[in-house]
């Protein structure tokens, strides 16, 4: 009976550390925006509409520990890293301007921040997702062991 305890509890340790990552990403994301006055461009909000609601999702995946919230988190963390990655090739120069969505009000290749001279919003947008699905699939492979 304690490698079950101990299986549960590494579970809910993984579905614990997405919904940190995810309830800081969308913290930091409305501290940007609220405090420092930082305009989001149109892909940061498709990014946000994505990362929102995984603070929902996961912190009622939690409490009982519900081994089907992989079946609605992974679905929207993989739209949310495909429109974070996209905003990733925007920023980075990779897509022409005019396949960019931002041709009116903010930017998407505005540069807010630039930390070590690669650590900006959109990088850390694709790293919060990448993130979360890296973790969901090692829960979904624990949960077919």
């Amino acid at each position: 009976m304690p490698q079950k305890d101990q299986t549960s509890n590494a579970n809910w340790t993984i579905i614990f550390i997405c919904w940190l990552i995810a309830a800081i990403s969308s913290l930091g994301s409305l501290f940007f925006s609220e405090v420092m006055a930082f305009a989001p461009c149109a892909l940061c909000w498709y990014q946000r509409i994505f990362m929102f609601p995984l603070v929902l999702v996961f912190l009622s995946g939690l409490f009982p520990l519900d081994k089907n919230v992989i079946k609605y988190a992974l679905p929207i963390s993989i739209v949310g890293w495909a429109f974070a990655f996209y905003h990733f090739l925007v920023y980075s120069g990779f897509i022409p301007e005019r396949l960019q969505p931002c041709g009116e009000g903010v930017p998407c290749s505005e540069t807010y921040i630039d930390v070590f001279g690669f650590l900006t919003i959109p990088m850390l947008s694709l790293l919060s997702f990448t993130g979360i699905i890296v973790l969901l699939f090692v829960y979904k492979r624990r949960l077919a062991i």
